[in-house]
């Protein structure tokens, strides 16, 4: 039993840097993807402003489709040979766009990005399936910080090194980063897999057919999307809106990061605490909490007038996010089916990519109509709507002895 403690501990730590490192992975290149485009090719505006929007948007779309194919093989085959497939090709996918020299190269490379995910949700369904069931909500918890958090911190680490080396060397540094994950996963990852036996001939079950939790997990699903697309909707904006409140700053792009970047520090900070709390009161109990809290925030963060107001408003959705993400895996690891977690969690990243994706595209267009105030208050209703469907949807687990 001792030697299980350490094991999944140890498991625990070194995938938390590996999703940290993959999360910015993903997003470091946002601060100045239209810049680095820009120095590509003579692009006008409007290509570089498509070519900008594709190569953001290009990995997202991979994952949404790809991922549950990974967790179908995963659950085959085991979840560490996966998260060896993802991390190697992340890292020399990464590590090749330092030498792109057309914005096509870097829109095949991120396309190719989105190919070699899976990381994440093998690191949650492998850290499910190896952590004491009395430790999950902590694990989970801590586990989520590391995807989270290296996505809204990104954007700051990707602006400070290509401020001080170069936009190239923020792929070369990422890439490398993911390359030490993978040695890591080599070496001190540790799985006890052993696959179900199956009948041959047998057909791959169809997605949550015959789960009796089905209704719970795919509540889970709806749950992600929501909350990622909340907390993206700002994204397009959030330089602009900082410039507007404070039209005379010269540091508009290191401004935006910090405070991009602060909801990743306060959600390292406090999810672990709201993991062992709903190991004690029950998980459906945080996640209502944070929804509901996410809701004031954001409905609040539309009356700002000034950088510092923002920032700790930002802070505090960063505490909503600690309550929410990370209660999400927890639920998911305790309602999945054995057999199938690496497909459930793999779903559950395809729903967070489809979050990604829509909330710049909500948060974009609502600009247009209500200007940049808008965008939160339309992120407040669809904390509402997601708040709603919580409800509904997880009534069962308000019934279920924790």
């Amino acid at each position: 039993m001792g030697d299980r403690v350490i094991n999944w501990k140890q498991n625990l730590n070194v995938l938390w840097f590996g999703t940290f490192v993959a999360g910015i992975g993903f997003s470091s290149i946002s601060p100045f993807i239209a810049l680095f485009i820009g120095q590509l090719g003579d692009y006008n505006a409007t290509q570089t402003s498509i070519y900008s929007g594709m190569a953001f948007a290009a990995p997202f779309l991979v994952k949404m489709i790809v991922s549950p194919l990974w967790g179908i093989l995963a659950d085959k085959y085991g979840r560490k040979p996966m998260l060896l497939r993802a991390s190697l090709g992340m890292a020399i996918v990464i590590g090749a766009m330092s030498l792109v020299t057309s914005a096509w190269q870097l829109i095949v490379l991120r396309l190719l990005q989105g190919v070699f995910s899976g990381f994440i949700s093998n690191a949650n369904a492998l850290v499910a399936a190896e952590t004491p069931k009395s430790h999950v909500g902590h694990a989970s918890g801590k586990l989520a910080t590391g995807n989270v958090s290296g996505t809204l911190i990104g954007p700051m680490i990707g602006g400070l090194i290509a401020d001080t080396f170069g936009y190239r060397y923020t792929f070369l540094i990422t890439g490398l980063a993911m390359m030490v994950a993978f040695i890591l996963s080599i070496f001190f990852v540790h799985e006890n897999f052993k696959p179900v036996p199956h009948e041959k001939g047998e057909k791959q079950p169809h997605f949550l057919s015959g789960i009796p939790t089905k209704q719970i997990l795919f509540g889970m699903f709806l749950t992600t999307l929501f909350i990622q697309a909340t907390n993206n909707s700002i994204s397009p904006i959030l330089s602009l809106y900082v410039k507007q409140l404070d039209p005379t700053s010269t540091n508009i792009a290191l401004t935006a990061g910090i405070i991009q970047a602060i909801n990743g520090v306060a959600m390292i900070s406090v999810a672990p605490f709201f993991g062992r709390l709903g190991d004690k009161i029950g998980s459906h109990q945080i996640l209502k909490f944070g929804l509901v809290f996410s809701m004031g925030v954001f409905f609040l963060t539309t009356f700002v007038q000034n950088v510092w107001q923002l920032g700790a408003l930002r802070f505090l959705i960063g505490i909503s996010d600690a309550a929410l993400l990370p209660t999400v895996q927890a639920i998911l690891a305790k309602y999945s089916p054995h057999d199938r977690i690496s497909q459930v969690f793999s779903w559950n990243q395809s729903f967070q990519a489809a979050g990604n994706v829509t909330g710049p595209m909500i948060g974009s267009a609502v600009v247009l109509i209500g200007g940049y105030r808008g965008v939160f208050i339309a992120t407040t209703i669809l904390a509402g709507i997601n708040l709603f469907l919580v409800r509904k949807n997880i009534k069962s687990i308000e019934t279920d002895k924790n």
